[in-house]
């Protein structure tokens, strides 16, 4: 099938033959990454489902709190928001909006029951990091069983509603 020629000569167009290599490309990376339950589990693969648990803060945009995709759980941006007043903490300082971040973190994890132990990633927007010393205690409290997650943290100019902190999150089952 390499040959020109023959893909010319077949009833096979060339965009056809390279749209089928990629796919069996793609099928063997999708094996290679999740291992021989990628074919019981190809279901999963396909969709995913929106999570937008009660006790976790309604989103303030076109988003949901969470994904859930096969093994994986993407977590929006959490900002400190009190899911039972919907208001923000904003004369909290960094360590309590960073405890309320990852309370609400924790919810939405919870709504397809998953724990903080299983966050593999996570990253973190602060307004000012002079606070890096402080979040990173308060952070360190939810993150005490198994290694840590890897994680970015970068200073922004602005979070969303002036709050101290963000984070998102990926979790893995």
């Amino acid at each position: 099938m390499d040959d020109p020629q023959e893909v010319q000569g077949s009833s096979r167009s060339p965009s056809r033959v390279r749209r089928w290599r990629l796919g069996a490309v793609a099928a063997a990376l999708a094996l290679a990454v999740l291992g021989s339950s990628a074919w019981a589990g190809a279901d999963r693969l396909v969709g995913h489902r929106p999570l937008n648990p009660p006790d976790a803060p309604q989103a303030i945009g076109p988003y949901s709190q969470g994904i859930s995709t096969g093994q994986m759980v993407f977590v929006s941006g959490q900002l400190p928001i009190d899911p039972s007043t919907g208001k923000l903490l904003a004369d909290a300082p960094v360590e309590e909006q960073t405890r309320q971040v990852l309370r609400n973190v924790r919810a939405v994890l919870a709504a397809d029951h998953l724990e903080m132990a299983q966050v593999v990633s996570t990253t973190v927007y602060l307004s000012d990091l002079a606070d890096f010393e402080r979040f990173n205690a308060a952070y360190a409290e939810f993150f005490t069983e198994g290694a840590p997650p890897a994680r970015a943290t970068v200073q922004v100019v602005r979070v969303p509603k002036d709050a101290k902190v963000e984070i998102s999150a990926i979790a893995v089952r």
